[in-house]
């Protein structure tokens, strides 16, 4: 048995990267891997001396649990990261064992990323800016918040969703649910959503930098050198400085694509240096379930919520968008996006038909799961003309052109069926009246911002699934990859 976590999930060139090991085998190796247009081996050190540490029980009692508000304190182990490697995400392999049984473990290939015994990394330049004016944010928190800190054939059930810690706070400790970043448990969601896209954005020759979320967290500066930041796949847990940082972005000029959902959902409070957070959410505290008020709920008014809904950030919220049954990743529609203002930018070269000539509009992404897991939309209205159009009510930017839409009927608030994006929105916010619907928009506020609305995106393009949707976001790359292509007041360029 073997498992690990890293010190930090972001490292400089030339500088080291921290790794935590746990095994009961007298000694391992670790394997080193790029994630690019394939999974590229980069090197194996080691051996290293192995060490069994048992992880901290949970507090609260909980038999067969370990606690996932604390730091598993494994032994630390040093690796250089020499200059020449290139800057991108990087994937950790840990071999147990001798040299004899080592080489009896082939190396990993791109249908080898996801498993246990497995970390990641984001290998940054040490001058930002000097391989690409994009970022492409790694939602770290959001990983961590799922994070059940398992292992091959040992489940251990403990994250902020399942036999979560709260913490009640005082002596300036913030109230809520607490969760170390310093835990095993393998990789999962990078695999599903990201390495398909790094791959294909390699593929295509964008040349991408790479953050994560506790990164914009601590540099105030962070998003100076770059023109667009990509927001990918499943990126629910923000702080209020990544907010801060993304809003003062775009108010200056830059752009954003969430091509995510759940997106800013709930609010954290990175803590014990940075090392762990806080959120205090709905999840179950004790025997409460849900647990109210959930203060860290962007949307709300306080006491109930933090005040900021996340759509005057994104234009979307989930809201009003919604999920699908069943254990992740689940099943999709396959209807896609009913495309609205063929004639804008995004769908260039797409040939894809709003409807306007007198036929059927077309859909964009019709065939694949392009509409996500979990999807986010805008309070809207139909014109006369049929089109819908994002009415404001719920905090969307007036300016916010709606693109594609796929209207989630029916809805069931039951949590084993479709349901609405939050379990007591209709209740708690009566006035939206809409239906709900998954929402691809963009509107401009100083620089442009547009969001999928959907969590699949990113695997629906990088996996080339269908061609509307690759098509778009080379144009939206294409565009916004620089600050001089934004229009000052265009509403999207419609």
């Amino acid at each position: 048995m073997i498992e690990g976590y890293v010190d930090r999930e972001s490292v400089t060139v030339g500088g080291e990267l921290g790794l935590h090991v746990s095994t009961d085998a007298e000694e391992f190796r670790v394997r080193i891997y790029r994630l690019g247009r394939r999974l590229e081996f980069i090197t194996e050190t080691g051996p290293y001396r192995g060490v069994l540490t048992a992880p901290p029980a949970h507090p609260d009692g909980v038999p067969g649990h370990a606690d996932p508000s604390a730091d598993w304190n494994f032994p630390a182990y040093g690796i250089p990261v020499p200059e020449e490697w290139r800057p991108g995400v990087h994937l950790i392999q840990l071999v147990e064992g001798d040299e004899e049984r080592a080489r009896s473990v082939p190396p990993l290939d791109d249908s080898g990323i996801e498993g246990f015994a497995r970390e990641f990394f984001v290998l940054r330049p040490r001058v930002p800016g000097t391989v690409g004016r994009i970022l492409y944010k790694k939602s770290t928190f959001t990983r961590h918040a799922y994070n059940r800190s398992d292992n091959e054939g040992l489940a251990r059930d403990s994250n902020l969703y399942e036999n979560p810690v709260y913490r009640e706070g005082g002596d300036r400790e913030v109230r809520g649910h607490k969760l170390s970043l310093h835990r095993p448990g393998g990789v999962i969601d990078l695999a599903y959503w990201d390495a398909p896209f790094i791959a294909w954005l390699e593929r295509y020759g964008y040349a991408v930098e790479f953050c994560t979320d506790l990164d914009l967290h601590e540099d105030p500066g962070l998003l100076a050198p770059y023109d667009l930041l990509l927001s990918v796949g499943h990126d629910e847990y923000w702080s209020e400085a990544m907010r801060d940082q993304v809003a003062a972005h775009v108010a200056a000029g830059g752009h954003v694509a969430f091509l995510s959902a759940n997106t800013c959902w709930w609010r954290v409070h990175p803590t014990d240096g940075n090392t762990a957070f806080v959120s205090d959410t709905d999840h179950r505290v004790g025997e409460e379930y849900p647990h109210l008020p959930a203060t860290d709920l962007w949307w709300p008014q306080p006491p109930e919520g933090v005040g900021r809904p996340e759509n005057t950030l994104t234009g979307v919220s989930f809201r009003n968008g919604g999920m699908w049954p069943g254990e992740w990743p689940g099943d999709r529609p396959r209807e896609g996006y009913t495309v609205q203002h063929a004639d804008h930018w995004i769908f260039e070269g797409t040939g894809l038909r709003d409807g306007r000539d007198g036929g059927e509009p077309d859909r964009l992404g019709a065939g694949t799961g392009l509409i996500g897991y979990e999807c986010d939309g805008a309070a809207y209205t139909y014109d006369e003309h049929g089109v819908a159009r994002a009415s404001g009510v719920d905090g969307t930017p007036e300016s916010f052109l709606i693109l594609g839409i796929y209207r989630l009927d029916p809805v069931h608030e039951d949590f084993h069926h479709l349901k609405w994006g939050h379990w007591n929105c209709p209740e708690r916010e009566a006035a939206i009246t809409s239906p709900r619907a998954a929402t691809m928009g963009v509107f401009t506020a100083g620089g442009t911002v547009f969001t999928a609305g959907t969590v699949d995106w990113p695997t629906v393009c990088g996996r080339e699934l269908d061609a509307g949707v690759v098509r778009v976001t080379r144009n939206l790359l294409d565009r916004l990859a620089h600050r001089a292509t934004a229009v000052p007041g265009d509403p999207g360029g419609s």
